[in-house]
């Protein structure tokens, strides 16, 4: 099922409403959608690199507004079935304890998981049930959404083609290194 939804995607590429097709795909997958925006920004750049800034910059505002479509499902749904299941359980302290925990490292889980392979509507929705400060959401998804986006295309602008193969194999990893080594870069300032 999920090699079809991919193959779907990619053909959206194609279209001639393949902006308005990464537009979707964006908002959706910031919430609910398994497949990234990537999938369908690397043929869109490659056969028109001179729009790389526009289509990343389309990919950008989508996902962070698809981004507050996920916080406020965990917001509302938190109070509607959340919290009567750990009330049900007796867990409706633990929630607290772990919302505070979450809530001071929060910006950067939205860090994280916008730049890297996790999955970027977990964190939306963790957000929103959390009730993390929406400024700061928003402003970390923008710095985390819009270095995963505009990298990509910078990337692609520059080296076209060739560089899809890199980009699919290991561009999700790099970010991954990237974020390991920006935290503990701050860990080691903090702490030593």
């Amino acid at each position: 099922m999920i090699r079809g939804l991919y193959d779907w995607t990619i053909s959206l590429a194609e279209s001639r409403y393949a902006l308005w097709a990464l537009a979707v795909v964006s908002f959706v997958e910031s919430s609910v959608f398994p497949i990234p925006p990537d999938v369908l920004m690397i043929p869109m750049i490659i056969a028109r690199p001179a729009r790389a800034w526009v289509i990343a910059s389309v990919a950008l505002a989508a996902s962070v507004l698809g981004g507050m479509l996920g916080y406020y499902i965990g917001y509302g749904l938190f109070e509607s079935v959340g919290r009567p299941v750990l009330e049900f359980y007796g867990k409706d302290a633990y929630f607290e304890d772990f919302r505070a925990r979450y809530n001071e490292w929060g910006a950067w889980a939205v860090l994280v998981a916008g730049m890297t392979p996790f999955p970027y509507k977990v964190i939306t929705i963790l957000s929103g049930t959390t009730g993390l400060n929406l400024g700061v959401f928003m402003l970390a998804s923008v710095v985390a959404r819009g270095a995963r986006f505009f990298i990509l295309a910078g990337l692609l602008w520059k080296f076209g083609a060739p560089i899809r193969d890199f980009i699919e194999r290991w561009l999700n990893l790099i970010f991954v290194i990237f974020v390991i080594a920006l935290i503990g870069g701050f860990y080691l300032v903090k702490y030593l």
